[in-house]
């Protein structure tokens, strides 16, 4: 018996795909037991034509057989097998599928849905060197008398035998590799390993995976203690299981699954004690079929943003688990959709662990979009409160997909977006424009950390005492999201602290321009004495009730200056408004100002000066840097 070269090209490929092509090693089970269910998928089918295959359905098994002493895992289906011809073409040239090919001559209306066929590139077999050392294959094909061992220690080549087989079917029997600093090759002859990498790959291939299983049994010993209750002991009983479901709960029809099951499903694979606020169950064929069950979480992961915590939608193909999270479904502004997605048409790469092809991924992506948009949308329109109450928790997202890609996504999220206009009130953006009388042309806010200082903003007053609702915008990002919108239905988005609130006539205008021109040295004094805390003092248009206020010039606003504030570099940390103080003429706070400077008692006027300027920071809800100055300074007026 001699030892068969690879060729050159495959040893490159073997030694390639061992350490490049898979990123993890545990799933040379899932490549494995993928193969063992083809070689069943096709002798099932053949068995729909040939009555003397002599199996029925409830006959076809996977079984694991894992001894420690002898450091092998055994992986055994009933399948179709292989010919010595088959093993060689197969299994000694890399790449070659004889999957791939089967499914290529298989007439497609012949074959039905009872076929599926997950290996394509006849690489995953070879996955196994990534643990062993040595690979053995049993197998006798269908048909055939007589059987065949191929055994490979890796790209130095690999021996094929006839045998005596017994059976139909394949063993793949894998000798562990001897346990590495960086490596303990070991963990993998432990059953709960092996079955914690069937549930997490492989468990929902269609065949039952079985194992011998160890669990202890209690049992009387016959025996009674001083009390004369009977004594028990323990012992170690070994049970043959089926490891794997099988069958998904999303495969099956709503009239064998209530929302009810899929719920508690939900909650026991994530771990989650409340109930999820939506459920989404798609079951879509076309040009590409996948059936999908889709969750909102009813509260946030407080990790949600941070690494592992990303995306929700695990990706099957066939039962077969492909992505564990798939951030390649959706858009990061639904990121907290959780769930699952299982399709038989997908592209799998050499690897099977990400796409080929990408089309579609964004085709199913697309669609399932639409489906969790539409049923937030309906959420809003039949219950406000759960909404509101989602919203609350999930918003975030949702505006940070409109100022994403430079507002790419702005429009589909627009009608999702809610804001405050009343402590207790929430209305989207539609809402609002609707309710707008005749007589306002533009939609205001006001920003600030809370939504009870933003309501007290002084810029506030005129545009409430003429009965228009304001947005009261709270989160950081709020912001950045309207600029990014631009307008809604035609109303351009106007700040209440920094834009003109257009309630002024041309004559009411030059008059406060003219008033400006008179009272600009003492506005000039105001400025030298702050020292440069502002870039200008003016004289307000807004004010009514209040003695100041603090107001911008440029770009950058007081709230994303606080945002700026928290970013990561310190670049962006150093971003600061350019603040411009805002006084109102007819408040007594400022006439004192204005007669102590009529007066020459500048020291006093200046002292006047930094308290206005001060509270006007508060009101603005801007750190105050010194408080014990400030303190000090409103002392000395008494």
């Amino acid at each position: 018996m001699s030892k068969k070269q690879f060729k050159a090209e495959s040893k490159r490929l073997l030694d390639l795909m061992i350490n490049s092509i898979y990123t993890n090693k545990e799933i040379f089970l899932r490549e494995i037991l993928s193969n063992a269910s083809d070689a069943i998928d096709k002798l099932c089918y053949l068995s729909l034509t040939d009555d003397q295959v002599g199996l029925n359905r409830d006959d076809f098994r996977i079984d694991i057989i894992v001894d420690k002493e002898a450091r092998t895992i055994t992986v055994r289906d009933n399948g179709i097998g292989m010919t010595l011809a088959e093993a060689e073409n197969n299994l000694g040239v890399i790449a070659k599928s004889g999957s791939y090919q089967f499914k290529g001559e298989m007439d497609k209306e012949q074959a039905g849905e009872d076929i599926s066929i997950i290996g394509q590139f006849g690489v995953g077999f070879y996955s196994a060197f990534m643990v062993s050392d040595k690979v053995t294959v049993l197998s006798r094909k269908y048909g055939e008398s007589e059987g065949v061992r191929w055994e490979s220690t890796g790209a130095d080549g690999y021996t094929v035998t006839p045998i005596e087989k017994e059976t139909v079917g394949t063993d793949v029997i894998m000798h562990i590799k001897a346990d590495t600093e960086e490596e303990v090759y070991g963990s993998y002859l432990e059953k709960w390993k092996i079955k914690a990498l069937v549930r997490k790959y492989s468990d929902y291939v269609r065949w039952p995976i079985r194992m011998d299983m160890e669990r202890q049994e209690r049992f009387e010993t016959g025996e009674t203690d001083d009390e004369g209750k009977p004594k028990y002991e323990y012992r170690t009983v070994t049970e043959n299981e089926i490891i794997n479901s099988m069958v998904p709960i999303w495969q099956r029809s709503k009239n064998e699954v209530t929302d009810d099951d899929c719920i508690q499903w939900y909650k026991e694979k994530n771990r989650d004690r409340k109930d999820p606020c939506v459920l989404i169950r798609v079951s879509a064929e076309g040009n590409i079929s996948y059936k999908a069950m889709l969750f909102i979480p009813g509260e946030e992961n407080e990790n949600a943003f941070l690494g592992d915590n990303k995306g929700g939608i695990t990706l099957y193909s066939n039962g077969v688990m492909i992505m564990e999270k798939c951030d390649k479904l959706v858009h990061d502004y639904f990121e907290f959709v959780k769930g699952v997605v299982d399709s038989p048409d997908l592209s799998l790469n050499i690897s099977r662990e990400i796409l080929q092809h990408d089309r579609q991924l964004q085709l199913i992506g697309r669609n399932l979009e639409k489906k969790i948009k539409g049923e937030l949308e309906k959420m809003m329109k039949d219950d406000r409160p759960k909404y509101e109450s989602f919203f609350r928790t999930f918003g975030t997202h949702l505006k940070a997909g409109c100022c994403d890609e430079y507002g790419r996504y702005k429009d589909f999220l627009r009608d999702l977006l809610i804001f405050y206009t009343s402590e207790d009130k929430m209305i989207t953006l539609k809402e609002y424009v609707e309710n707008m009388p005749e007589s306002q042309k533009v939609i205001y806010y006001a920003s600030s950390d809370t939504l009870k200082h933003a309501i007290s903003l002084p810029q506030c007053e005129q545009v409430r005492s003429r009965g228009y609702e304001l947005l009261y915008l709270t989160g950081p990002l709020d912001e950045v999201v309207l600029e990014n919108l631009m307008e809604q239905d035609g109303k351009r988005f106007c700040n209440v602290v920094t834009d003109d609130l257009g309630f002024e006539t041309e004559e009411e205008k030059k008059a406060a321009e003219e008033r400006d021109v008179e009272n600009k040295e003492l506005l000039d004094f105001v400025k030298e004495s702050l020292g440069g805390a502002v870039t200008a003092v003016r004289l307000s248009r807004k004010l009514a009730a209040m003695p100041c206020c603090l107001t911008t010039d440029g770009g950058i606003t007081l709230e994303m200056e606080k945002y700026f504030r928290r970013g990561p570099s310190e670049e962006m940390r150093s971003l600061r408004a350019n603040r411009v103080l805002e006084l109102n003429a007819e408040h007594k706070a400022v006439q004192a100002l204005k007669a102590a400077y009529d007066a020459g008692d500048k020291d006093k006027a200046a002292q006047y000066a930094k308290i206005l300027d001060t509270l006007a920071e508060m009101m603005a809800g801007c750190e105050v840097e010194d408080p014990a100055s400030f303190v000090t300074l409103v002392s000395e007026l008494f």
